[in-house]
């Protein structure tokens, strides 16, 4: 979705706004994807707590960029509940593999 908002006109002359936040939600997925191949659980948590920093970020920057006009209030509402349910889910998981420690 993240690519989506990117490629639109109003964004096409920001070019540093929309590789940040393309970085930013590129670095959420790839936490993730690093903290699985960890082999212990603290080495995991830790990288899905960068993760959620990351989703932190892209929220952020949604905000910012729908205030100047770059993202519409539809896409932005839509891919913060995208964010509010990507993060929800990283913290639970986190929990639970705080209770393994």
């Amino acid at each position: 979705m993240i690519y989506s908002i990117c490629d639109n006109e109003r964004l096409e002359k920001e070019f540093t706004a929309k590789d940040q936040l393309k970085r930013a939600a590129l670095s959420s997925m790839n936490n993730i994807a690093e903290g699985f191949g960890r082999f212990s659980n603290k080495e995991s948590i830790r990288f899905f707590n960068i993760s959620t920093a990351s989703l932190d970020e892209v929220h952020s920057m949604l905000l910012l960029y729908s205030e100047l006009g770059y993202v519409s209030q539809g896409q932005k509402d839509e891919a913060i509940e995208i964010l509010k349910k990507a993060k929800h889910q990283t913290l639970g998981f986190i929990k639970y593999l705080n209770t393994k420690l």
